[in-house]
């Protein structure tokens, strides 16, 4: 693209050029009417007007005075306006050319920046942009790796023993698995909310204490699915801020409530995030299968938190990724209208 830089330059002292001091010919023509309107007041007085002067009244001399003087002081209001209009149009001259001169200058600012200091600029966004992508891809991997490392050590009931023709058939031995600890909601929602750095400690402990029972591993897994496929359009739960619903809003809902009186839980307002979700919803169907299958795991957990939870944990688990991430595709979904 051809870049404008053959412009003329704006002339010197173009803004501070002042015309109003020369003679033009309307004066000229003003001085000339008014010496000829003298005269001609000097001829009457003198040469018509002499025997009669002295009967004249001292009004009469008064109004013939006027009569002389106001047609001169006319003719100059007529100079002082053309003057005054003068001005009026140099002035417009000068503000087009500072109007031009000040669009020369935008045009030619709106041209990309090729210089190093805008090549910095834009390289240090990218590294920014690179390195949150690597923090949470750092964070998913080790998650990853710490749920292989744990799947080995479950130990698979054995079979059960073949009844003998002469002993009546025993029901399957499955109280190990049907008998699932239930989280201390503290654990939980710490587990929920994901590790925060590959060092958190506490964090990777709460995961693998959830990971440890059924429901809150697939739940959890659900989670890390559609947080992965967010984060492939740019959507990081640590960007939003949603605004934060009362815990009697989440017993509605836990407790079956649907409808405007909960649209309060759908508290993402950012507009970007909300578009990108919802045109990834209705174009991938990946993505809408891993969200509708998210929000029912969501759903369940809920229900079964809201009983022993206090308004302080409910209120905790509102903020963690996972609650967000209910929170935007909740309100894409309509879950909440």
């Amino acid at each position: 693209m051809n870049d404008k830089s053959d412009t003329s330059p704006t002339p010197i002292g173009v803004y501070g050029r002042v015309g109003g001091a020369r003679i033009t010919s309307v004066e000229v023509i003003a001085g000339l009417v008014s010496v000829l309107w003298l005269l001609g007041a000097g001829v009457f007085f003198l040469v018509l007007g002499a025997g009669e002067a002295g009967t004249l009244e001292w009004l009469t001399a008064v109004m013939l005075v006027l009569a002389i003087i106001l047609p001169v002081a006319m003719i100059w209001v007529v100079v002082a306006v053309a003057r005054s209009s003068r001005a009026v149009r140099e002035d417009s001259q000068r503000l087009q050319a500072a109007v031009e001169a000040i669009r020369d200058s935008y045009m030619s600012g709106m041209r990309p920046p090729t210089d190093e200091a805008g090549e910095d600029s834009i390289s240090r966004k990218l590294d920014e942009i690179a390195a949150a992508q690597r923090k949470t891809e750092t964070a998913l991997a080790t998650f990853h790796s710490t749920r292989s490392s744990e799947a080995p050590k479950r130990e698979t009931p054995e079979p059960a023993p073949v009844p003998q023709e002469d002993q009546a058939p025993l029901p399957l031995d499955v109280a190990a698995d049907a008998e699932q600890v239930k989280l201390p909601n503290s654990t939980l929602i710490r587990a929920l909310n994901f590790p925060e750095t590959a060092e958190d400690e506490d964090g990777f402990a709460a995961l693998r204490t959830a990971l440890r029972d059924r429901v809150t591993a697939n739940l959890v897994q659900a989670a890390q699915d559609v947080l992965t496929l967010l984060s492939q359009d740019g959507i990081y739960m640590d960007d939003l801020r949603p605004d934060m619903a009362r815990p009697e809003l989440w017993r509605r809902f836990a407790q079956g409530e649907r409808g405007r009186v909960v649209a309060g839980l759908g508290g993402i307002r950012d507009r970007s995030s909300l578009a990108l979700t919802a045109g990834r919803m209705r174009q991938d169907p990946i993505f809408r299968d891993a969200a509708h299958h998210f929000l029912r795991r969501f759903d369940a957990m809920l229900q079964d938190f809201e009983p022993s939870a206090t308004d302080q944990e409910i209120s905790s688990l509102a903020e963690t990724r996972t609650a967000r991430a209910f929170m935007l595709l909740g309100r894409v979904a309509g879950v909440f209208a």
